[in-house]
């Protein structure tokens, strides 16, 4: 599914081995050791030329992915994702920040690796449970508010895995007892199946879903427009409306240069997008903008923030981001990070927008709908509540190449509230892509939007 692989792709180490041959010349930068992050129950391992990351819970530690030293204080994945590590306030702390990411993670260093680490895996499938068992018990924020007892699921489930129990019964097991949580960055993966839950009553975006939404809108909603172009792989489309309004569609943040490019490469084909399509005289002319997401399987993070720069002339905080950190209190967290949105060097539009939101807006798509909260210019969310998945995923393996990951981050608005569940609710509810709205060519959220702007362009 896309919206797991367009984010998965953004936030894991990319699997890949570290030749002796390959490594960068030897260096001791003051960054190389071991390191612990606060939070996400990873272990660094920086050195020799290379990244090593150790998967931990109180009851396991598996080696995860690694990555190549290509500079004094960077490290690239096998898919071109950059890596930084810089000391912080003494050389005992440092902080990691991953392209396309937003924010950081905090690292303490500590004197060498626990000696589970350096033990094979174990391939018992009992094993393989308590890790993952053990894994969302220290990580995952959102039981209570998905009215799941997590110790009750271990009762009834764990007496099902035995030492002969296949991977195929063993990924069953996991689809079913991950099944009520209804959270699309809970997956399970095995390399020929995989699993995920939408929240019920939702949709969860497609190449089949983007393309009938995509026909549709320009054969309804864009048949008298003008100037329309496509962007980015078909990602991003631009039209000029009537009554000098805009529209604007953004089907993900991610695959604008191709599936397998490096997230700079994301970002130049934005900025080409964007450039073109705000340009001074557009802007001049412009009285209100929609923005329409409601087919939007996520991507970077930054990507967005980057998109609402070019939606303001005035700094200003999108969100903080927090993280569970402490593996025996689920209410623990680091101290939240704020993320800014700045105006971009380039001509932005600061006029009347609309947003369409529905429950196929996911992950990315709501970071950005969330970014827009406190821009100065007016701003209203017409349509259906978002998916409701807002963290980065964690990624996680398992023997016989299982891997499987889980939110661990809260994205917060200013007043402290989060959405994760129920998605951001819009501001004005419209039926968004439903079988009636097809059958009878209705866009009532679209209907809405270009009515409200309008009346207040």
């Amino acid at each position: 599914m896309r919206i797991v692989t367009a984010t998965v792709a953004a936030l894991a180490f990319a699997a890949m081995a570290v030749p002796a041959a390959t490594l960068a010349p030897p260096r001791s930068p003051v960054t190389d050791g071991v390191w612990r992050t606060d939070g996400y129950g990873t272990l660094l391992v920086l050195g020799q030329g290379g990244l090593r990351q150790y998967q931990t819970t109180s009851v396991s530690c598996i080696e995860g992915d690694s990555a190549r030293q290509t500079g004094p204080v960077s490290y690239t994945t096998s898919d071109g994702t950059v890596l930084t590590v810089r000391t912080g306030r003494d050389d005992d702390h440092a902080r990691i920040a991953e392209d396309g990411s937003v924010g950081h993670r905090e690292l303490t260093r500590i004197r060498t690796l626990p000696d589970d680490c350096g033990r094979p895996a174990s391939k018992d499938p009992r094993a393989g449970f308590d890790a993952l068992w053990q894994t969302f018990e220290e990580n995952y924020p959102f039981f209570g508010r998905k009215g799941v007892d997590w110790h009750a699921v271990r009762d009834r489930y764990r007496p099902q895995v035995h030492r002969n129990t296949t991977g195929p019964e063993l990924f069953g097991i996991f689809s079913r007892m991950l099944k009520p949580l209804y959270d699309v960055h809970v997956t399970v993966e095995d390399g020929e199946r995989d699993f995920f839950e939408v929240r019920p009553g939702t949709e969860p975006p497609s190449e089949e879903l983007d393309d009938r939404a995509k026909r549709f809108i320009e054969a309804r909603d864009l048949k008298d427009a003008t100037h329309r172009q496509d962007f980015a792989e078909g990602y991003i489309t631009y039209a000029d409306l009537r009554d000098d309004l805009g529209y604007l569609r953004i089907s993900a943040f991610d695959h604008f240069a191709g599936a397998d490019a490096p997230y700079t490469a994301h970002r130049t084909e934005l900025d080409r997008a964007l450039d073109t399509v705000l340009t001074p005289s557009r802007i001049r002319r412009l009285k209100g903008l929609i923005i329409d997401l409601r087919v939007n399987d996520g991507g970077y993070d930054a990507l967005g923030i980057r998109t609402a720069g070019r939606l303001t002339d005035t700094p200003y905080t999108a969100y903080a981001k927090r993280v569970r950190n402490d593996p025996a209190d689920h209410t623990r967290h680091t101290r939240p990070e704020p993320v800014p949105v700045v105006p971009a060097d380039a001509p932005r539009y600061t006029g009347p927008v609309a947003v369409l939101t529905g429950g196929s807006t996911v992950s990315a798509g709501e970071t950005f709908t969330q970014a827009l909260f406190d821009r100065t210019g007016r701003t209203v969310r017409i349509g259906r509540p978002t998916q409701g998945v807002f963290s980065d995923p964690l990624t996680r393996s398992l023997p016989g190449d299982m891997f499987f990951t889980l939110p661990n981050e809260e994205y917060l608005t200013r007043t402290g509230r989060t959405f994760d569940g129920t998605g951001i609710p819009p501001d004005l509810t419209e039926p968004v892509f439903t079988g009636e709205e097809f059958a009878k060519n209705r866009d009532s959220a679209f209907d809405r939007a270009v009515a409200v702007l309008r009346a207040h362009g």
